[in-house]
């Protein structure tokens, strides 16, 4: 076996594990008892789609999937920042 396809094998194992740690918090997501619960999953599944994103860019060899894991961390942030916010103050607007 070569170093590259060892290599092959540990990122397809590795998107499935991210893609198992995104289907439970888009459970957590749907069925957590409280608001919080429900925030941290949303941060915890943008995460998750940044790392399944970063991983699909090393598989394929394509840097466009970078870009596009950034732009998820800066909306994924954005949306942590404005929901808790929320939680806090009930209200978005100063």
């Amino acid at each position: 076996m070569t170093p590259q396809a060892l290599v092959g094998w540990a990122i397809t194992g590795t998107m499935y594990a991210t893609a198992i740690a995104m289907l439970m918090a888009l459970y957590r997501l749907l069925r957590g008892p409280s608001v919080p619960d429900r925030i941290l999953a949303l941060d915890t599944l943008s995460v998750a789609a940044i790392a399944q994103l970063i991983l699909l860019g090393m598989h394929l060899d394509t840097a466009i999937y970078f870009e596009a894991a950034l732009v998820i961390a800066m909306l994924g942030f954005v949306s942590t920042v404005v929901l808790s916010k929320y939680v806090l103050r009930r209200d978005i607007v100063e």
